[in-house]
């Protein structure tokens, strides 16, 4: 999204510590640096840090106050369970250096699966307590960004355009067609890398990370699919681990394909319970219906006009089922609410015929916009990254099992969701990892045993991932402690402005208190009349 979007936040009051001002993670002597036993060809590797360079972060302009981000890069085994083979990956990192003497670095994710993140230190730019003794470290994954990189050959979005709703037996096999087309490609396309794209690769490349920074131990501020990653790292090395906060949380604890079939509920909840009734009671200034209920029947009527006759403007085709991600990709955050309010107003004048030239151009700056956002959360990824992500979305997941099903459960699964949540529902046909040739790699169990307390932030009406996932992976996952910010439905809390929040998870981060389970309230949803 040319105009960056980070994760996102809210404010509330300070809850309850376990002991106000008291660390509650003891700090033992920590393991030798190289513990693990990593070879020296890697183990003994300077970081060449400087100025990232225009082509580093693909153009982005770094945000005022993280103007002098650092970047480096280094070589990492290509298959950590053969580090000897002489097989390289590189692996892009950046640093936002500590504002004094640093003391502990504090890695930062954004998720996708795989989504690129060398800008992402950018975050936390603001957060002075914890830039005080800490850098903030980014990192491109393995596969993605500046990254060695895989690819799909662009055949991701195949039939994009099929509308899901069409239940007829020829459109649902071309959709499924069009999913195992994109699958293979993904495969063949990504050659011997694609097999090494994983979690449990990545994990490492980071704990080399860790030994290339001289640390004993690292911090986390992972945010959706980086509460996995996190997760799946302090699992792992426990002994490593520092203080680690997971915003957003995925269901970490099972599967990728449970976890993600949380979604449909998710997103369909704040679609009806927040923006609906939100652009209704501005109905005076949109005009799209006066109730929740109302506005929704004039939705299904602008989608139903575009079952029937899908608009372009400009060259940009616009069908049902790009409305339907246009409305997921707006939902992740209350800030995109008007903006998605006038796009819904937009095409409805469009397919009536009545739009003005004015608003043509406004929807197609808002389409355009879109078609550049990919993945799973409102994180702009600029375009020279677009296939390496989308590759890296769906490898990852793929390659870490067990997944279930075929084309006869992927239909049967969509037409039980469609009816319940038909925002997403219908389109849960589209499951590619039903299609992976590779044998998936057995996942770990994940139950925090032996693991330092962890830090779980979570919104009540997360889309992306909602909070009954995230409460089965809180009550799995011994030790932790989850700050559940109520009336909340932002993807993304910490180091987004909910100043009580930050407080509780800096306390955390920074002074190491724990706190007890707890809510505090969220911020409210936007007045477009101000």
């Amino acid at each position: 999204m040319t105009r960056t979007r980070w994760a996102v936040v809210i404010p509330a009051l300070a809850g309850t510590l376990l002991a106000a001002g008291t660390p509650a993670i003891a700090a033992p002597a920590g393991p030798a640096l190289n513990s693990a036993g990593i070879p020296d060809r890697y183990a003994l590797q300077t970081l060449n840090w400087h100025t990232c360079t225009p082509d580093e972060l693909s153009g982005q302009t770094p945000p005022p106050g993280a103007e002098g981000i650092e970047c480096a890069t280094y070589l990492s085994p290509r298959d950590w369970s053969a580090p000897n083979q002489g097989i390289d990956v590189t692996i892009a990192v950046s640093r936002l250096k500590a504002t004094g003497e640093a003391t502990e670095s504090t890695f930062v994710n954004p998720g996708g699966p795989g989504a690129p993140g060398r800008m992402f230190p950018a975050r936390l730019r603001n957060q002075t307590r914890v830039r005080e003794h800490q850098d903030i470290i980014g990192f491109d994954p393995r596969g993605t960004g500046k990254s060695t990189n895989i690819t799909c050959g662009g055949a991701i979005g195949t039939g994009s355009d099929l509308d899901p709703r069409d239940r007829s037996r020829e459109n649902l096999k071309l959709i499924l067609d069009a999913t195992e087309y994109a699958a293979d490609s993904c495969q063949v396309k990504s050659g011997d890398l694609g097999p090494f794209i994983n979690t449990r690769q990545t994990i490492n490349d980071l704990d080399l990370l860790r030994v290339l920074l001289k640390r004993q131990k690292i911090n986390w501020v992972g945010y959706s699919a980086g509460t996995w990653m996190g997760a799946h790292y302090a699992q792992a090395f426990p002994d490593r681990t520092g203080k680690f906060v997971l915003d957003s949380n995925t269901e970490f604890t099972t599967t990728w394909q449970k976890s993600f079939d949380w979604q449909p509920l998710g997103f369909e909840r704040r679609w009806r319970e927040d923006f609906l009734p939100w652009m209704a009671k501005y109905d005076s200034l949109y005009h799209f219906g006066t109730t929740a209920e109302m506005t929704r029947q004039t939705y299904e009527q602008v989608r139903y006009a575009l079952t029937q006759n899908p608009v372009e403007v400009d060259g940009t085709k616009l069908s049902a089922n790009a409305l339907d991600s246009f409305i997921a990709s707006e939902l992740y955050n209350k800030r995109y609410f008007p903006e998605l309010a006038d796009y819904l107003v937009n095409v409805r004048n469009l397919t009536q015929g009545t739009a003005s030239a004015q608003q043509q151009t406004a929807l197609l700056d808002q389409v355009k916009a879109v078609t550049d956002a990919v993945g799973p959360q409102p994180l702009v990824v600029p375009t020279d990254y677009d296939d390496a992500y989308d590759a890296s979305f769906w490898t990852i997941p793929c390659n870490e099992g067990p997944w279930f099903g075929n084309r006869n459960t992927a239909v049967r699964q969509s037409a039980q969701l469609g009816p319940q949540y038909p925002l997403l529902g219908w389109g849960w046909l589209i499951q590619p990892c039903i299609f992976w040739n590779n044998k998936p790699e057995p996942l770990p169990v994940l139950d925090g045993r032996g693991v330092p307390p962890v830090l779980m932030v979570q919104s009540t009406h997360d889309p992306a991932t909602p909070i009954e996932g995230a409460e089965r992976a809180h009550r799995a996952f011994k030790g932790s402690r989850m700050i559940t910010v109520t009336g909340e439905g932002d993807h993304g809390i910490y180091a987004g402005g909910n100043a009580a929040v930050d407080k509780v998870v800096e306390d955390f981060l920074v002074d190491g208190v724990v706190p007890r389970d707890q809510t505090l309230p969220g911020m409210p949803l936007p007045d477009p009349t101000a």
